[in-house]
């Protein structure tokens, strides 16, 4: 039994798409099961509601080898620790007390860089991580870059004024991946049941590429100029609280792109097993085209 979490999410939905044609039976925790498409609902048991709620994934992990684990994003939370390790204290009860063998979880990469303890998401993702594998499940984290499909924020500005924004240098190369290309790996090691332990698993997309580098990438696909603009700290965090985020979550994403900026998206090597196909330029024109010709 594979238990999946934000199986409508981002990440979470391409995992159970890459999981529907094996054999293996699958559970879902969902909080509004009519979100899952006819297919989806004939294959796996549902079980609704919050995967943050002690009743719900004691039901769920009831007889579970695998779980994928991913945080599903709180922008109003009181605090960066209780979007993050707050969030999985219950599911951590739930492994212990329903024997869960392996889980899969969605991180962030950077741990031992001097930075890391002050990157806001970062530094809660590897609290979390540590919370996780202290319950003595065999836990492999997804160390994964800073997403591809996060520019899917910007298209109206892309789109509308050839810009998009964010606080790191613009000539400051380094790693992005797609999110399709860590569904695929969360999908391998939850079919996977010889691995034990507890490891990371970094995933960095095929290449390290600059913010400048990318608007020229995006200017070719879409055919009409496209121009980075660094903004500075203090704007950002406006501009997040002004949409709805806490002024404790806003602060946690201006840290980790600071804790970015200065080198943390380079702080993990890059090995064979790393490297994930998906590049920025096939991104573009499969994702990101269609996004703005939408």
């Amino acid at each position: 039994m594979i238990v999946i979490t934000t199986p409508t999410g981002q990440i979470g939905h391409q995992v159970l798409n890459n999981l529907l044609d094996h054999d293996e039976p699958i559970r879902v925790i969902v909080r509004d099961p009519s979100r899952l498409s006819p297919r989806e609902r004939e294959r796996v048991e549902v079980v609704q509601g919050s995967h943050g709620d002690l009743d719900v994934v004691t039901r769920a992990f009831k007889g579970a080898d695998s779980v994928f684990w991913l945080v599903p994003p709180d922008p109003r939370a009181e605090s960066v620790e209780a979007a993050y390790v707050g969030f999985s204290r219950p599911a951590c009860d739930a492994f212990k007390s329903q024997e869960v063998k392996r889980v899969v979880g969605v991180s962030a990469f950077g741990r031992g860089a001097a930075v890391s303890g002050k990157a806001g998401n970062v530094a809660a993702s590897l609290a979390m991580d540590d919370l996780i594998a202290s319950t003595g499940v065999s836990y492999c984290a997804l160390a994964a870059a800073p997403f591809m499909d996060n520019l899917l924020r910007q298209v109206e500005s892309i789109k509308n004024q050839g810009m998009f924004f964010d606080m790191i240098s613009g000539d400051l190369k380094q790693p992005t991946c797609a999110t399709r290309d860590i569904a695929t790996v969360a999908a391998g090691l939850l079919l996977d049941h010889s691995w034990s332990g507890v490891a990371s698993r970094p995933v960095l997309g095929p290449e390290d590429i600059s913010y400048n580098d990318m608007a020229q990438i995006m200017s070719e696909v879409l055919g009409r100029p496209v121009h980075y603009q660094q903004i500075p700290g203090e704007a950002l965090k406006a501009t997040l609280t002004r949409f709805g985020r806490s002024d404790a979550m806003a602060q946690a994403l201006v840290d980790m792109m600071a804790a970015y900026d200065q080198g943390l998206a380079t702080a993990e090597p890059r090995a064979p097993e790393s490297t994930t196909p998906t590049s920025f330029r096939q991104w573009c024109e499969e994702v990101l085209r269609p996004a703005i010709l939408a």
